[in-house]
């Protein structure tokens, strides 16, 4: 207290030292040898030099064989090893590196590196890997999986069925469905003098793996593992130059996509039919690259803020065309595809006063499709298509239009609201022109020692021109159908959010929201749609070292479709159900066994099902669809000393789902060879040992 108040004499003496200078009391002629000057540094100001952080290392154990419980645990491994590290260096003239690392060594694990000199220049070296993993039960009588080149043994014998084909359950061989994705980056960033700025950076991204695809002969199929060979490579580049009230900025963005494999073979496992084809080719995602080259700007007055950003970019492939068993000649060896982007984005914000702000904004961006039209042979398998196609140079154009308003009515209490305006204009499509309108308004209160409460509605309608039916959009279609992304639609939306905190050691927080669309004028396509939700969560600190949390979401959308079967009016009607359930809990106790132990406990459920019933006559149930998961991860820290922590996790994960699309076998289906049964039902226990060391 001391220190404060000859702090303020010190203010008050400097402010009125002129007027009693004359008398001798100036702070010129004060006494200050026994003034402590050390007692006036700032401790807080100090940067220490040095290396300080954690690292750790752990091992775990995984016991389930059913892949899928991969992407829970991080690890497909039986035995998997990370690395964990936090640690932090700081030199005496700025320089300063830092290194972080999370589960390192798992299908989750990521590095970041930085280096460099503080206000002057930074390196950045960074790695991730991600992996999702489908099924390792799939069955498939094909070799060469992996590969672009899938074959059936030599003696395979063909039939008009699956269930007819003599080989074909003994040359099944189980494969692994899943990606893996590894990501890697380095950037550098320069600040130069006050004024300017710049950055580049680079990054490589391997994706590898298998999935789901399939290979047609007319009506007869197979299903056929897709090899994944990505390989993408992006490069982000600028330079940005500040004043005091504003800053611009000039960013490039590139992106260059390979596919290793640009096409996948195989061979039919059905009675030659038509042409006497023995053998399918698929193409697969072409090579491909974008560009962009976006200027930014910002100047704040202090009462305003304008933004603005323009952007043009181009997307481009020309790959070769797969034409491989295809007998029409192609008009282009290559489509030589073209994509021209544009953008503006305008924003403006005003401080009124000191409780009104106004705010607007203008977006547009426009989709021009400049690749060549060619007029290509259509191989026909009914009486409804022609013999003649078109590939559809399809563009948009988007412009959206903001106004809001924010106003604080008193202390704790704040209204703000808007209108939007939103207009899509399109090629080659069912309907060129959509507007959309929409009001909101919220209403927030805080002004209560223990509540925090808001309320938020809005109303928007979407209409546009007159739909036509022509060659480019496709005549063939029912006249009556509306596609839901472009029909005349009425969204209402309502939510709230709740916050209350009793005591200081409970808090509660409640959320709920509603929304409806109804597609009023549609008579073939999606009429409804109800979409409700609400979650709430807890956490009470039962005493200074207990603390226990728990949550609850949920979440119903509620649909309504009409349909025809005569390519008229509706003659039937389908309501789908979706609903989700996410529940959770923890607990937490600290300071055990002389303040070295921590123990806890958290647990999740949830439960989404899926229903689908039609309506046709008599009403048919098309049956649920469900995925239940238990997770549990029990764990337990002790402190052996000063600077070493050992923690034991214990996981459980239980999970089960019923997909009748998953529970098909192999020559379940007359016209189909299947990947067989790859539903889930297993209880999957990981336990993990993890060592952690304080520098």
């Amino acid at each position: 207290m001391k220190f404060k108040l000859n702090l303020i004499t010190l203010a008050l003496l400097a402010n009125t030292g002129f007027a009693i200078a004359a008398d001798g009391y100036g702070l010129a002629n004060a006494n200050t040898e026994k003034v402590k000057m050390s007692a006036w540094s700032c401790k807080g100001c100090v940067v220490e030099t040095g290396t300080s952080g954690t690292v750790g290392v752990g091992v775990g154990y995984n016991s389930e064989e059913d892949i899928r419980s991969a992407n829970a645990f991080g690890t497909s491994n039986e035995v998997a090893g990370k690395f964990d590290a936090d640690v932090t260096f700081r030199g005496e003239k700025g320089y300063q590196a830092s290194v972080e690392a999370y589960q390192l060594g798992m299908d989750g694990g990521r590095l970041d590196v930085n280096a460099g000199k503080q206000g002057q220049y930074n390196v950045n070296v960074n790695y991730r890997q991600i992996a999702t993993y489908n099924s390792n039960s799939a069955l498939t009588p094909y070799s060469g999986v992996g590969s672009d080149n899938l074959t059936l043994p030599d003696n395979w014998v063909t039939a008009g069925s699956s269930s007819q084909m003599p080989l074909l359950m003994d040359n099944l061989n189980a494969l692994e469905l899943s990606l893996k994705r590894e990501r890697t980056g380095l950037g550098f960033d320069y600040q130069g003098e006050s004024l300017w700025s710049t950055h580049v950076s680079y990054m490589r991204e391997e994706k590898t793996g298998l999935k789901k695809t399939s290979g047609g002969f007319f009506n007869q199929s197979m299903m056929l593992a897709e090899p994944v060979d990505y390989t993408t490579d992006s490069i982000e580049a600028g330079i940005k130059l500040k004043g005091d009230r504003w800053f611009t900025a000039l960013n490039y963005n590139g992106s260059i996509f390979k596919n290793e494999y640009n096409q996948l073979n195989f061979d039919s496992a059905f009675n030659p039919t038509f042409g006497a084809q023995t053998s399918g080719t698929l193409a697969l995602d072409p090579d491909n690259q974008s560009h962009t080259v976006s200027l930014m700007g910002q100047y704040n007055d202090n009462t305003n803020v304008l933004t603005g950003r323009v952007l043009a970019g181009q997307m481009s492939q020309d790959q070769a065309l797969v034409t491989s068993g295809y007998g029409y000649q192609v008009p282009t060896e290559a489509v030589d595809a073209k994509v021209d982007l544009t953008g503006l984005n305008l924003k403006v914000v005003s401080k009124v006063t000191n409780s009104l702000r106004l705010s607007g904004s203008y977006d547009y961006s426009d989709r021009d499709n400049n690749t060549q039209i060619e007029e290509w042979t259509q191989v026909s398998i009914n009486n409804v298509n022609g013999k003649v196609a078109y590939n559809t140079p399809y563009d948009n154009t988007s412009q959206r239009f903001k106004v809001a308003a924010d106003y604080r009515i008193t202390h704790g209490l704040k209204l703000d609201g808007g209108y939007d305006f939103k207009r899509d204009d399109r090629n080659y499509q069912d309907r060129e022109t959509t507007d959309e309108n929409t009001v909101w308004a919220r209403l927030r209160v805080n002004s209560f020692e223990t509540w925090d409460m808001w309320v938020k509605g809005s109303y928007g309608q979407r209409d546009g021109s007159q739909y036509q039916a022509s060659e480019w959009t496709s005549s063939e279609t029912n006249s009556l159908l509306r596609k839901y992304n472009l029909a005349n639609r009425d969204r209402t939306q309502i939510e709230a959010r709740v916050t209350h905190s009793p005591i200081d050691s409970l808090t509660i927080d409640f959320g709920a929201r509603y929304a409806l669309d109804d597609y009023s004028d549609t008579v073939i396509g999606l009429t409804e749609s109800k979409d409700t939700s609400y979650d709430a969560n807890i956490s009470y600190m039962i005493t200074d070292d207990l603390l226990a949390t728990a949550f609850y979401n949920y979440q119903i959308i509620e649909s309504e479709q009409a349909g025809s079967s005569n390519y008229s009016t509706p003659t039937w009607t389908g309501f789908i159900e979706d609903n989700v359930d996410v529940v959770g809990a923890g607990l937490s106790y600290n300071n055990l066994l002389e303040n070295k132990l921590r123990m806890g406990l958290d647990y999740t459920y949830s439960n989404s099902d899926s229903n689908t019933q039609v309506r046709q006559g008599i009403t048919g149930d098309y049956g649920d669809y469900f995925a239940k998961v238990h997770n549990i991860n029990l764990y337990a820290q002790y402190q052996a000393t000063e600077k070493m922590a050992l923690r034991l996790d214990y996981k459980i994960e239980n999970y089960k789902d019923n997909d009748a699309a998953n529970d098909i076998a192999v020559d379940g289906i007359w016209n189909v060879v299947g990947f067989g049964s790859n539903s889930h039902d297993y209880t999957a226990q990981m336990i993990m040992l993890s060592m952690s060391y304080k520098l």
